[in-house]
């Protein structure tokens, strides 16, 4: 049993890691964005303020973003969390049968 209580909270652990280094990346991508973008956004200005050329980049990495935040914290998340519930519950029955 205690191997078992040891095993899930590894786990457990690990499960935790990844998803502290998806919020990580996210909010390091976001952080970036944020402080990219008026940058940009200055650049042009003080260079071509008649063409509003970053909006291009602001657009394209805003997509990318929106994306990102829907795996870490929408779509992606419950999906896989469901999955692996099914598949532990399978395992589970299986060692409990033999």
């Amino acid at each position: 049993m205690e191997i078992l209580s040891q095993n899930k909270e590894t786990m457990a652990y690990r499960k935790a890691s990844r998803r502290v280094k998806e919020l990580k990346e996210f909010y390091g991508n976001l952080t970036s964005y944020c402080l990219v973008i008026p940058f940009l956004a200055v650049l042009n200005f003080m260079t071509s303020p008649e063409y509003l050329w970053f909006l291009w980049p602001m657009l394209g990495w805003g997509i990318g973003i929106g994306f990102h935040a829907l795996n870490v914290f929408g779509l992606g998340k419950s999906w896989e969390e469901k999955k692996i519930r099914e598949l532990m519950d399978q395992e589970n029955r299986k060692t409990k049968t033999l």
